[in-house]
């Protein structure tokens, strides 16, 4: 008998994870349109639809990791207008965003500024960094976009307390163990970074790079893209 290759294992049970959670809130969204008003938003609900973002995008971070690992990840670049993308982005945040009383805004420095990359993949990336911003935010956040040395530099900003000095100090190594009090592998930041790379131009890599400060006071996470 052939040995198990767990990994795969793992890979497809990520992606029944990912069609249950998805069932879950198709089941939810029916169940809420039966309650009344006041019921429809009530604080549970965004605590259930976050936590519930957070985890599709978690298995979203580890079925791209996997077929990273194993070079079946597909790149497909094209030109995307950013105002519309990054309106995109917040838009599946919305209520979310609302629940938590947390302001959002996106910034394109040019009109008509256009960007060329994978979107599902820079999408999922922003997905994740807003859903982390959304939980250390206190008040606001901002998606921006402008050029930089010939290429496009998108950031996310928030009014939190911004990035602990350690993970500032590290940005090379982001996966960087369990923390403790935060639950935080590091596995986020390390597939952002892997995303980011895989756009190249002219031998020019993309990457990501963290911050603190920026146009809100707090983290700032800007990705790179040639």
């Amino acid at each position: 008998m052939s040995g198990l290759d767990i990994a795969t294992v793992i890979a497809s049970t990520v992606h029944d994870m990912k069609n249950s959670l998805a069932l879950l809130g198709q089941a939810q969204a029916r169940w809420l349109a039966q309650l009344p008003a006041e019921l429809q938003a009530s604080p549970e609900r965004g605590v259930i639809e976050y936590e519930a973002a957070r985890l599709n995008g978690m298995l979203v971070q580890l079925l791209g990791l996997y077929k990273l690992g194993v070079n079946q990840l597909p790149l497909y670049p094209a030109y995307h207008e950013l105002d519309d993308f990054i309106g995109a982005q917040l838009a599946r945040h919305q209520e979310i965003l609302d629940s938590r009383g947390i302001v959002a805004r996106g910034e394109v420095a040019e009109f008509d500024l256009m960007g060329f990359f994978d979107q599902e993949l820079i999408g999922s990336v922003l997905g994740n960094v807003i859903a982390n911003s959304i939980r250390y935010a206190r008040s606001a956040l901002l998606i921006g976009a402008r050029e930089q040395d010939g290429g496009l530099l998108i950031s996310v900003n928030d009014d939190g307390a911004g990035y602990p000095a350690a993970m500032l100090e590290q940005q090379g190594d982001y996966v960087l163990g369990l923390n403790q009090s935060s639950g935080s592998t590091g596995l986020g930041l390390y597939f952002a970074a892997r995303i980011a790379e895989l756009h190249e131009r002219d031998g020019v890599r993309g990457r990501i790079e963290l911050a603190n400060g920026g146009p809100l006071g707090g983290r700032e996470l800007r990705v790179f893209l040639p």
